[in-house]
């Protein structure tokens, strides 16, 4: 089995961050927050990276961190585009990509080994990449997959909402998960909007943060719940609707084809999902440096 290759979603706009918040820098070196994810990755055990891009973003990207990146491990790019399967049309004015499902069906042939998928824009600290390095680094039955699961009351921002997978964990096996794309702090509690009423969350609820183990067989999963997602709702929303990889995984655990360990993680998420949010992403990433979690020169190990 080839070494298990770690998935980057880089392709978001960063609508409500106001640019492409991939590439702002947090760390005191002009770092971004991906290099913290990788550098742990890269600890973790990972040495095969695919960052899957926009064409609008491709050369900054790839000139803050592509380019530094490819002299340290294998590094290689898939695009996420509008362009959609034979006999489904995309409206003229839809800028918004297709939602993360579509994302990983994006990258589906760089895909040869089991694999990890993260965000760009978010922290998950060092232990989750141990846990999913791992997991996939062992991985023997194709139907098994992984995701890491972190507290709630650890993810929210102070500037807004955030979008989390909210996940029902039974003995350490994920039982359901509904992607919940409204929720914030009310009153001083969690709560998620819907259809426009307000349901609480208990801050305890594991979420998922889109940190995923895979095997390569989701792929084909993925183009068939994608075909059914477009037929759906390419009718109903053709500018806003968004095929999203919890939900994929959703339908697939209620179908019996899978079944996902669940990680737990008691790290503080940070992340730069409004611009508000980087002096607070800063200050972390400086005291992690401080404590030792990170060198000064988060590189220089591995450019040796």
């Amino acid at each position: 089995m080839r070494d298990p290759i770690l998935v980057i979603m880089a392709a978001g706009m960063g609508s409500r961050y106001g640019g492409p918040k991939q590439i702002d820098p947090v760390g005191a070196h002009g770092e971004i927050l991906i290099d913290y994810s990788i550098y742990d990755a890269l600890k973790a055990g990972f040495r095969r990276v695919v960052c899957i891009l926009t064409k609008r973003i491709e050369a900054d990207f790839k000139e803050i961190l592509g380019d530094r990146l490819g002299r340290i491990c294998e590094v290689r790019y898939a695009y996420q585009t509008g362009v959609l399967p034979e006999g489904f049309a995309p409206p003229a004015d839809r800028a918004k990509p297709w939602g993360t499902g579509h994302a990983i069906l994006s990258c589906g042939d760089l895909i040869d080994a089991p694999f990890c998928v993260i965000n760009a824009d978010d922290y998950y600290g060092p232990g989750a990449f141990r846990s999913m390095y791992d997991f996939l680094r062992h991985a023997e039955e194709p139907e098994e997959y992984a995701m890491v699961g972190y507290r709630l009351s650890n993810t929210l921002t102070e500037n807004g909402h955030v979008a989390r997978g909210v996940c029902t964990v039974e003995g350490g096996w994920l039982r359901d998960i509904h992607e919940r794309t409204h929720i914030e702090r009310r009153d001083g509690a969690p709560a998620y909007t819907e259809n426009g009423e307000w349901f609480p969350l208990s801050p305890e609820s594991t979420v998922s943060m889109n940190l995923w183990g895979f095997t390569p067989g989701i792929m084909p999963e993925l183009e068939r719940q994608f075909h059914t997602f477009l037929r759906e709702m390419l009718p109903r929303d053709p500018r806003g609707a968004e095929f999203f990889l919890p939900e994929a995984v959703r339908c697939l655990l209620a179908a019996g084809k899978v079944r996902v360990r669940v990680f737990p993680s008691e790290d503080r998420w940070y992340g730069v999902t409004y611009r508000q949010d980087k002096p607070a992403v800063e200050r972390a990433i400086a005291e992690k440096t401080a404590g030792g979690v990170y060198p000064a020169d988060l590189w220089e190990e591995f450019e040796r």
